[in-house]
């Protein structure tokens, strides 16, 4: 009789590695590993061989980059959401496609159950699953870290199990930090970063990113083009999305662009301080804004501002398929429909300046801009819309001074007295 199957979110890493033979002696599964490349730059194949030597029934490597970036980058730049200010979501928006990746396996496979190898102090073990029970509430999950059969708690736990079995450690016991990589970031928690007090070791810790005082001092201008919201062209020339984010982190990683050194709130409860390097997409972001900056008018601008940090909540939850975010995301698209046009930018050891933008579609007129009197705007008629807009304040002022009440009182209206030389 054959055996059920179980489908691991495998990385190549030692918990994934370890979870294999563990899954066959805990659950007598057959393992079929699924590797999913979002642009980690790993060794595929060699993951794959060591998946299959670790007692893996079947290893499949999934090129899911450019899904990652178009249907789910994209839409997070389309809606300026950031989480707490500064971080980009680089993990948050890789996990929901992840997930369901795994369920499409699952299904495939006619596998019984979906096992990942997220601790339960993170947030990933919410994103995976809230993914899964979103397309597959009758797929069992295990997250091994939670299960009562898992008896490691440590790295060394880990290597010696697989040391025992005489299978491949694919790491030493060296410290490292817990790191994160796509096309979009590359994350960094653990080491000194455990105390809030210490400074981020950036030399031994960046990747993709110069550390900005070691930046060239001149500087670099870039140019991007959007339409509707979505990057299209680099510098003049029409990329495909993968392309033009390459070459993006490329241009920002050397003049230190995007890093950031965040404490942020865990939705599993704690606080946890990363690192996040994500130098093509703070790029973005910026560019993106300054084209918004022409093209929205002012309500819907600011409305945006609000509903972006809610996007940015929901995404960091794991939320992404949920009518809510479904909701939202109509709005932004909406919105984005004349967000077409061009902006420059000017980088320089870690900042960015604007540097000129241009849309069709520019709410922006100069005649009615310009310090000079042009056609479309008389200075005389503010005064009919002050007297209204102020109509508010004025009618409580008016109350105030009858009551005797309140600042237009006179009492204790804060007034002070000022020199009169």
């Amino acid at each position: 009789m054959a055996k059920e199957k179980v489908i691991l979110a495998y990385s190549g890493g030692l918990d994934t590695t370890v979870i294999i033979p563990w899954l066959k002696e805990n659950y007598d599964y057959d393992v079929i590993a699924v590797c999913i490349d979002l642009g980690q730059g790993d060794d595929w194949q060699a993951i794959k061989s060591r998946a299959l030597k670790t007692g893996a029934a079947a290893c499949y490597v999934v090129d899911a980059r450019t899904e990652y970036i178009e249907e789910y980058i994209w839409k997070a730049l389309k809606a300026n959401a950031v989480y707490e200010d500064e971080y980009l979501l680089g993990t948050s928006t890789a996990r929901p496609l992840i997930g369901k990746i795994l369920v499409e396996y699952a299904r495939q496979e006619n596998a019984s159950a979906i096992c990942h190898g997220a601790t339960g102090k993170g947030n990933d073990q919410v994103r995976f699953e809230l993914a899964i029970k979103a397309f597959a509430p009758d797929l069992k999950v295990i997250a091994a870290w939670r299960d009562d059969k898992w008896n490691m708690d440590s790295r060394e736990a880990e290597i010696k199990f697989l040391e025992e079995r005489g299978l491949e450690v694919p790491m030493k016991k060296e410290q490292s930090y817990s790191r994160d990589e796509n096309i979009w970031h590359l994350s960094h928690e653990g080491l000194e970063l455990e105390k809030t007090e210490n400074e981020p070791d950036y030399k031994k810790m960046l990747k993709n990113t110069t550390p900005p005082e070691n930046a060239p001092d001149k500087g670099e201008y870039v140019t991007i083009d959007f339409e509707k919201g979505i990057p299209v062209a680099l510098n003049g020339k029409q990329l495909a999305s993968l392309e033009l984010l390459t070459e993006l982190n490329k241009i920002g990683g050397r003049n230190g662009i995007g890093l950031v050194d965040i404490c942020e709130n865990r939705c599993v409860g704690m606080k946890s301080r990363g690192v996040y390097e994500t130098p093509g997409g703070a790029i973005l972001y910026f560019a993106h804004r300054m084209l918004e900056h022409l093209c929205l008018d002012r309500d819907t601008y600011h409305y945006k501002q609000q509903l972006s940090i809610k996007i940015g909540e929901l995404i960091y939850d794991g939320k992404w398929f949920t009518p809510l975010m479904d909701s939202c995301m109509a709005f932004v698209d909406k919105t984005e429909e004349t967000v077409t046009g061009w902006a420059k930018l000017k980088l320089c050891k870690g900042l960015i300046q604007g540097a000129g933008s241009h849309s069709e579609f520019s709410l922006y007129n100069e005649s009615i801009a310009s310090f000079t009197t042009g056609e479309l705007y008389n200075h005389k008629d503010a005064e009919g819309f002050i007297t209204l807009f102020g109509l508010p304040l004025k009618v409580r002022a008016m109350m105030e001074q009858k009551a005797g009440i309140g600042q237009a009182s006179g009492k204790n209206s804060g007034f002070k007295k000022r020199p009169t030389e």
